[in-house]
This record gives structure tokens, C-alpha cells and sequence, in this order.
């Protein structure tokens, strides 16, 4: 095993800016995740850690190894891409085997590491089959398994699951994970789906346009996004963001006024007219009906300074468990501009487009962002 270091690594493909200024390192046996949008970055960072790529600047260290003029072949990583690149002239067992054969591995002990790593990704019953046979599912398992059979430092994973159906990837997102628990080597795995992201990481690294946005644990980079980009990346439905402007201690979305808490205007000190975006997620907006008005009346806890909204449904979408309310708020004042919000109702109300509904924003969960940078202002 070993750690695995990137310094101010910048990739150009001539006048193509990839990746830029690239720092971060993940320490021995730990599980990160390189996430973000298509072309952001992503790949090009684990081909140049894998050797596939050549940083146009910076320093690659592998286990304390400066590996910049060490060819891919000898860096000791494995590489498990998104189309499983298996040959397809080998049988599965050969397949496992290609690269302790390449690497000149006794043919017993050989076959001793196949017959172990294919028991412990339930292959067995698979070993003489041809790539061709194999469901999506079990290529997968059979792309891991040479992986892990040639014991290298780090693993490098490429969108290993974005050719799986749903079921599947969530099956074997899970046993990835417990795989990684299971061998504790370093691994890296890149992907473009957040839930992947947030449920295999020890780390989080979220990327756009080729640069870094932020580095941390998932659920901290969930509550405390550093910007606005991460905040909508992360979180599904994704957090709602409503232009407001800052008045008479007030926050106006359109033509309705909202409590500007104490604890915002001491931060942030804002000047009549100023214009701010306001960030929270659909979990932390409640829809008010005459049941849970009286509910909080009677907890002492409903006050209408706790920021109540009117809006109108415009998609109602049942999803099981809940519905996702897709609505907008109306401005009478000017009737071009409807911010649209989003929220999660329990599955026994029945909502029709044209509703119009009053919600209230829970005050401690809420996010201000400068509507400019996007930098996350407050908290």
C-alpha cells in the first residue's frame, strides 16, 4: 500500500486548459473520490497518477516516489476502466492472470492467487468462461479481480460502475466498499454520479473546469459547501438557490419579504439593495398545512418570522416514499421572473399543478452565496 501525492499538477492539450494546479494527497489505504461534472478534469487526473498521461507541470509521488519519468507499466497501480478492457480471447481465469504472468509470477502460485480472488468476488463458477458470456455485472467483477490479483499499491478505478443498470450498480457499490474494508489499499475512483460519491468516499475531491473546488469528508462537503457550484452538485434533488435582495433588515425574493436573521446581517453587514443568492435543500422546507400549523402552535415553535413562503405547483412527481413538488414563486410585480423551488411532501397529499401552497424555509439550514462568485458567504 501506499500514499498517493499530486503538487501543482497542470495538464494542456496545446491551447486546452484540463486541469490546473492540482493539489491534494491521499494517505495510506484510504478510499477518495474524484467528483464532478463531464469534463471537468476527472480522468485526466487518474491518467496521469496511472502514468497514461503526462502532466504538462507539476510532481506525481507515489508511496514518497517522485514517478514523473517512471513508465505506467512500472508505477505499480491498477487501472479498472469503464469498459472493463478485458480480452476477449481469454477466459476469465486467463484474464486474472494476465498480469502476474506478464510480471513472470510461478504458474502455482499463480492459480493459487486466481482461485483466492475469485472466491472472494464469487467468480469461481466463471473461471472458464470467455468475456462474451459474462453479464455487465460480472465483467465488472472480473476487471476487479485482475486488479486486485497483481496485490498493486494503489487502485485507480475509471467510472468502474457507469455500465451497470441501476439495481446492479447499487449491489456492487456495495460490495466495493466493503472489498476496500476488506484489502485497505489506496484507491482512487473517479465518477460523475454524486450518490456514488457521497456513499463509497472517505474524501471527497469535487472538481470543475479543471480546478479544484473542494477537499473533505462527505457530509461536511454536503452541509458546508465552500461555493455555489458544490452546493448544487451534491445533494439530489439538488439544493434550491433563490436570487434575494437585502432591505429594511429583510430579504425580498420576488415581492415577498423574509426574516433576515440576526446572526446573517452581523456576518455579512449587508447594504440596503444588495443582491445575494440564497442556498437551502428540499429536505429543509416544510409545506404549512392547517395539521402542522396547530401542531407547532401548540410546541410554541411556529412563528411567521420563520421565513413562509407562497408558491404555486408547477410538476407534482410521486416517487414512492414522497413526492418531489416542483413549484414556483410568483411576482406580481413582474411576472417574467419566477424563481423555481423544489421539496419533498409525505405521499398522502395530493397536489396538482396550480396549487398554491404556502412552505416555510427552516432558518438554520439556509446558505447565502455572493451572487457574483458564488463563494458561500454565510455560514
Amino acid at each position: 500500500m501506499a500514499n498517493v501525492r499530486l503538487e501543482n499538477i497542470t495538464r494542456r492539450y496545446h491551447t486546452t486548459l484540463a486541469i490546473e494546479e492540482i493539489n491534494f494527497e491521499v494517505p495510506d489505504g484510504e478510499f477518495w473520490v474524484l467528483v464532478g461534472p463531464s469534463g471537468c478534469g476527472k480522468s485526466t487526473i487518474l491518467r496521469t497518477i496511472a502514468g497514461l498521461e503526462t502532466a504538462t507541470s507539476g510532481n506525481v509521488y507515489i508511496d514518497n516516489t517522485l514517478v514523473n519519468e517512471i513508465p505506467a507499466r512500472k508505477r505499480d497501480v491498477a487501472m479498472v476502466f469503464q469498459n472493463y478492457a478485458l480480452y476477449p480471447h481469454l477466459s476469465v481465469a486467463e484474464n486474472l492472470a494476465f498480469g502476474l504472468k506478464m510480471r513472470g509470477v510461478d504458474p502455482t502460485k499463480t492459480q493459487e492467487i486466481i482461485q483466492k480472488v475469485a472466491q472472494s468476488l464469487s467468480i469461481e463458477h466463471l473461471l472458464n468462461r470467455k468475456p462474451k458470456q459474462l453479464s455487465g455485472g460480472q465483467q465488472q467483477r472480473v476487471a476487479l479481480g485482475r486488479a486486485i490479483a497483481r496485490e498493486p499499491k494503489v487502485f485507480l478505478l475509471d467510472e468502474p460502475l457507469s455500465n451497470l443498470d441501476a439495481q446492479l450498480r447499487d449491489d456492487t457499490r456495495a460490495e466495493l466498499k466493503q472489498l476496500h474494508q476488506r484489502l485497505g489499499i489506496t484507491t482512487i475512483y473517479v465518477t460523475h454520479d454524486q450518490v456514488e460519491a457521497m456513499t463509497l468516499a472517505d474524501k471527497l475531491v469535487i472538481l470543475h473546469q479543471g480546478k479544484i473546488q473542494q477537499i473533505g469528508d462527505p457530509q461536511r462537503v454536503y452541509s458546508r459547501p465552500k461555493n455555489r457550484m458544490v452546493a448544487t452538485f451534491l445533494g439530489n434533488p439538488p439544493m434550491n438557490i433563490l436570487p434575494i435582495t437585502y432591505g429594511n433588515s429583510l430579504f425580498w425574493i420576488a415581492n415577498q419579504s423574509l426574516t433576515c436573521p440576526s446572526a446573517i446581517r452581523e456576518k455579512l453587514q449587508p447594504q440596503e439593495g444588495q443582491k445575494f443568492d440564497l442556498g437551502i435543500r428540499p429536505e429543509h422546507i416544510q409545506f404549512i398545512t392547517s395539521e402542522n400549523v396547530i401542531d407547532d402552535l401548540q410546541q410554541d415553535v411556529w412563528a411567521f418570522e420563520k421565513v413562509p413562503l407562497d408558491v404555486e405547483v408547477s410538476v407534482v412527481e410521486p416517487l414512492g416514499r414522497e413526492i418531489l413538488v416542483r413549484a414556483y414563486i410568483p411576482n406580481s410585480s413582474q411576472p417574467h421572473e419566477q424563481y423555481s423551488i423544489q421539496f419533498q411532501v409525505p405521499i398522502h397529499h395530493h397536489l396538482h399543478p396550480g396549487d398554491r401552497l404556502t412552505i416555510k424555509l427552516d432558518l438554520n439550514q439556509i446558505l447565502i452565496f455572493n451572487s457574483t462568485t458564488g463563494d458561500t458567504l454565510y455560514p
